[in-house]
């Protein structure tokens, strides 16, 4: 079984407040514009979202995943989203808590990346000459990557 993981946390102040920061975050079209690989993000039945994927592996190439999801918690201070029910091979989770500070709102991401496949050229024909460990350092440096440019991009609007 070939597993390739990455997560990426942080937490940040915004000078707004927790109700912009929400509805910012929980609006999936700001995530499709501002955060590079994301080609799009797409409703389906049952309130699933399909969320494509696009990332330059090294030695791989190009490569294009989905992954559905669903949103497991939509409260004032917290938004998830989760792998959808019965998904197997790409899992997803996205979070965002807020918390007021007076006039600026601490705000916690997370996200987390797996993609399981029964064997390494169920992902790609090289997968397995590259290893499950080359691979998942790729995908955690290609996620903070993404998420780092998302943030900035966010601070930019949300501050202005």
């Amino acid at each position: 079984m070939l597993r390739i993981r990455a997560e990426y946390s942080e937490q940040f102040e915004l000078r707004t407040s927790l109700d912009c920061a929400r509805a910012f975050f929980g609006e999936l079209r700001n995530v499709v514009d501002l955060m590079p690989g994301i080609e799009n993000i797409r409703s389906e039945a049952n309130g699933i979202k399909r969320w494509m994927v696009r990332a330059d592996v090294p030695m791989l190439g190009s490569m294009r995943e989905a992954f559905a999801v669903e949103l497991t918690e939509d409260s004032p201070h917290r938004l998830e989203y989760s792998p959808a029910a019965g998904e197997k091979s790409n899992f997803l989770r996205y979070v965002a808590a807020f918390e007021e500070r007076g006039a600026k709102t601490l705000v916690r991401i997370a996200q987390r990346v797996e993609m399981r496949r029964p064997n390494a050229r169920d992902l790609h024909m090289f997968a397995g000459l590259v290893g499950e460990g080359r691979l998942s350092a790729e995908m955690q440096k290609r996620v903070a990557e993404m998420i780092k440019t998302f943030l900035q991009r966010a601070r930019a609007k949300l501050e202005v």
